[in-house]
C-alpha cells in the first residue's frame, strides 16, 4: 500500500506561499506557509499534519489492541501535540505527547495499559518518528 502527498512552493521562506495536496483529496491545494509554521496565522502546517497522523494512527492501533484483549471502546479521544525545536543544526521534532481519554464500560485497567503500550510502540507512525513519545491514558468507565 502507498499513499501519497504533494507540496507546491513558491517564492522564499518567510514571503512564500505553499500549498498541500493528499492523493485522497481531503487536502486540495490547501495553503501553508511560514507565519502558519511559526506563528498564528491560519491554515496548516507539517507538525500540525504530523500530530493529526500520529493520534490518528495511535488510536486505530489501541481499538485494534483492545479488540485483542476483548474490549470494545464506546469512544477513543487521542489530542497529539508536537514539539519542534531549534537545534544548532535547525529545527527538530523532538518529541510527541500523546493525551488519550478512552471510555470502555466494563474495562479491566490492566488490560488496557497493556493494550495502550502495545498501541504507542506498535503503531507505524510511532515506529517512525524519531522523537521522544509521551502518554497519558485517562480510563472512563
Amino acid at each position: 500500500m502507498k499513499r501519497t502527498a504533494s507540496a507546491v512552493w513558491t517564492g522564499g521562506l518567510k514571503d512564500g506561499k505553499g500549498s498541500l495536496s493528499s492523493q485522497s483529496g481531503v487536502l486540495k491545494d490547501t495553503p501553508y506557509g511560514f507565519r502558519m509554521r511559526f506563528e498564528d496565522e491560519p491554515g496548516t502546517n507539517p507538525e500540525e499534519l504530523i500530530a493529526a497522523a500520529h493520534a490518528g494512527c495511535f488510536t486505530m492501533a489501541l481499538s485494534a489492541q483492545l479488540g485483542e484483549a476483548g474490549m470494545v471502546a464506546e469512544r477513543l479521544k487521542t489530542e497529539a501535540a508536537v514539539t519542534l525545536e531549534k537545534k544548532d543544526d535547525g529545527f527538530s521534532i523532538t518529541a510527541i505527547h500523546l493525551a488519550l481519554v478512552a471510555k470502555i464500560p466494563g474495562a479491566d485497567r490492566q488490560a488496557f495499559d497493556t493494550a495502550v503500550d502495545k498501541a504507542k510502540t506498535g503503531c507505524p507512525v510511532s515506529k517512525l518518528l524519531n522523537a521522544q513519545i509521551t502518554l497519558d491514558a485517562k480510563l472512563e468507565s
